[in-house]
């Protein structure tokens, strides 16, 4: 990570999207890794074992292509996507800003992929280690958005290990609208039904930004559902004093400006499901502390991404091991034990 942090200035010259793309290059070019193997962090949700809880959120991979090597370095799952039925171009460009003096990033990129079936023949052939989700959405101009999703489902579920509703996302129009309760209840009747035995978990991911009845609303239709987890949260579309002067550009805010919303939010789930619903917590996660205190406010698993953009590939073994401590100072012996405790 110091050696990171001293190329990263060079690094930032370059344009955000095109950085981006260099560095999931050189993921493919180190080639899939080997997963890590359960340690003292090692915790099962859902049915599923992961090595450790702290997660690669969606958005750097894409397309599928290099799951395994976000895995190698140190990642106890990474989730892929999100992914549309049809490959779409996503928003024009410049669509992705460093906001640097923030430690934080804007992206409205739109659900830019490859497509399902892309990502699927690529899921298909790798080995199948370590814990791999798939983040999924729908096309910008579905005729049925519900529909896009189940689509989601039926194409992935025999490849990933979970499958995450995302329409949480502010970056294509209306998509949020599904976190209404007649829309959210006819989306999440709509996947249950596409549900076979032997299919993976569902989640749901949801936006920070949401009014203090929506948790209650949302936990009630996720459990009439059979959803297994709720992820908390995407990006922000509020804009919290920033020092950036890119800091008005439009779209999802992530990165250290979205630590204090993100982690108001996971308790409100916490307090609204009562433990009942796995969570998942994510948004301005950047150290051990911060994935800890996630934890203990009720996240069973936690996911970062922008995060890695300051810090490096070296911040996931980093987390992992500063969370171990942390675990061990607290007088916990597994991470369950410490979900919710605080």
């Amino acid at each position: 990570m110091n050696a990171y942090r001293l190329f990263s200035p060079l690094l930032f010259r370059i344009d955000a999207e095109r950085a981006h793309g260099l560095a999931v290059a050189g993921l493919r070019l180190m080639g899939a890794d080997r997963a890590p193997a359960p340690g003292p962090l090692a915790t099962t949700v859902a049915g599923l074992a992961f090595a450790n809880p702290l997660g690669m959120a969606p958005g750097f991979d894409k397309d599928a292509q290099v799951p395994d090597a976000l895995l190698g370095l140190g990642f106890g799952f990474a989730e892929v996507g999100t992914l549309t039925p049809r490959p779409q171009a996503g928003n024009p460009r410049p669509r992705l800003f460093r906001l640097t003096e923030d430690r934080a990033v804007i992206n409205r990129m739109g659900f830019n992929n490859g497509g399902l079936e892309a990502a699927f023949e690529r899921l298909r052939h790798r080995k199948r280690q370590g814990v791999v989700g798939v983040n999924v959405g729908a096309n910008k101009d579905a005729a049925d958005r519900i529909a896009d999703y189940v689509t989601g489902l039926t194409t992935m579920r025999s490849v990933a290990d979970y499958i995450t509703i995302n329409i949480s996302s502010p970056n294509t129009p209306g998509l949020r609208d599904l976190q209404g309760d007649k829309e959210l209840d006819d989306l999440l009747a709509a996947v249950a039904a596409a549900r076979s035995a032997g299919d993976p978990p569902v989640f749901l991911k949801v936006a920070p930004d949401l009014d203090a009845d929506a948790p209650a609303r949302i936990v009630d239709v996720v459990g009439k559902h059979g959803i297994d987890g709720i992820i908390v949260s995407n990006t922000t579309i509020s804009r919290p004093p920033l020092a950036s002067p890119q800091a008005g550009e439009s779209g999802g805010l992530s990165g250290a400006p979205l630590k204090d919303l993100a982690l108001e939010r996971l308790r409100d789930f916490r307090r609204a499901s009562k433990g009942a619903i796995p969570l998942i917590g994510v948004g301005g996660i950047a150290t051990a502390e911060d994935a800890w205190q996630r934890i203990r406010a009720g996240a069973s698993l936690v996911q970062l991404y922008s995060a890695m953009v300051y810090e490096g590939p070296g911040i996931a073994k980093a987390i992992v091991a500063g969370m171990e401590h942390l675990m061990r100072r607290d007088g916990f012996s597994t991470i369950a034990e410490a979900v919710g405790s605080e």
